[in-house]
């Protein structure tokens, strides 16, 4: 195939595994590379670490306003007062800053700490009741499970209910047609079933004394009192898509790369100090987000290639750890990483 015609969005590839050979050969070929005609229309890949570095962190070059997904067809598909999504992740620095810092004492370790044997607990009860000698899908059992339960703990939402966590984070991520919605009118009743759900437990926070959750922490902070109702509502969908699919994609990667390099698990088993170090480490070994998009605000080259304003950049991550993370000499190092290091 020549490298013009090759589409990275193509969702076949990944399903039957197909994307680690097509990525190597856009980082040796075409690193920067232009797709003229795909589902979402055309797009930018950037496939090597120091490019999406490049692109990620210039912002004034770059924006993240309403190009953080690849699917164009979201916004032509929604009708104008739908619910909105994303929150401080479709935005740019100041905005995204200011917001951003309205969730973060909820996720400060000051504050994860106190779950710490909840974790464990919930952990070991998991992991205790799993078959033994007979298979099991590792991502639904433990990674989806595990997940949902340390979600609905650090929203303070109802235990009992954090499957809804979980559909509205699918449905979120995807859209009609790709077996979770029908239709962008069933896609939008639901997400406003969410806002409308996550309204009403704001309002019984604010009726309580403030506690460590994170919903309790939003509705008693002064800065979120400034939030609209929807924005409100599209903050706390980032975040529930945020701890949903970033830390079940880590948990079975990590089962993954340690299958796929056994050494490195039996040194682990050897040497339990290791573990902090090597829980920073899958991250930068596997990353938790497959890609990210941004658009062009004015004319910009990269990699010998001239991007136009209002261009879509898609920023593949999942091409760019080969590059960036595993040090470019192919050996695993799961568990080398001292605290503070950076790769």
């Amino acid at each position: 195939m020549p490298a013009e015609g090759i589409d990275v969005s193509d969702p076949t590839l990944f399903s039957q595994n197909r994307q680690g050979a097509i990525f190597e050969r856009l980082r040796r070929d075409d690193p920067v590379h232009y797709c003229a005609s795909s589902p979402y229309g055309p797009y930018w890949s950037v496939t090597r670490y120091k490019d999406i570095v490049e692109v990620d962190s210039n912002h004034g070059a770059f924006s993240s306003a309403g190009a953080t997904s690849l699917d164009e067809t979201r916004a032509k598909g929604v009708s104008a007062d739908a619910t909105p999504i994303g929150g401080f992740l479709g935005m740019d620095p100041p905005d995204h800053d200011v917001q951003r810092k309205i969730v973060s004492p909820a996720l400060a370790p000051s504050n994860l700490v106190k779950f710490r044997d909840l974790i464990r607990e919930r952990t070991q009860n998991i992991l205790g009741n799993l078959p033994i000698d007979e298979e099991f899908d590792w991502a639904k059992t433990v990674s989806v499970e595990l997940t949902m339960m340390m979600l609905a703990t650090l929203l303070g939402f109802p235990s009992a209910e954090r499957q809804r966590l979980k559909r509205w984070s699918d449905i979120i991520a995807g859209v009609p047609g790709d077996g979770v919605v029908e239709s962008w009118e069933q896609r939008d009743r639901e997400l406003k079933e969410m806002a409308q759900t996550f309204l009403e437990l704001r309002e019984e926070r604010r009726a309580q004394e403030p506690a460590s959750d994170l919903l309790s922490i939003l509705a008693h902070s002064p800065e979120a009192r400034a939030l609209s109702d929807m924005e409100f509502a599209s903050n706390v969908s980032i975040l529930i898509v945020g701890g949903n699919d970033t830390t079940r994609n880590s948990m079975s990667a990590t089962v993954l790369a340690f299958h796929d390099h056994p050494g490195e698990w039996a040194k682990l088993k050897q040497d339990p100090a290791l573990i902090e170090s090597a829980v920073s480490e899958i991250i930068r070994w596997h990353t938790p987000i497959m890609s990210q998009g941004r658009r062009a605000t004015r004319d910009y080259e990269l990699g010998g290639k001239k991007i136009r304003k209002g261009d879509k950049v898609m920023m593949w991550y999942i091409s760019g750890e080969n590059t960036g993370n595993k040090r470019g000499h192919g050996s695993a190092s799961l568990t080398g990483l001292k605290r503070g290091q950076s790769c």
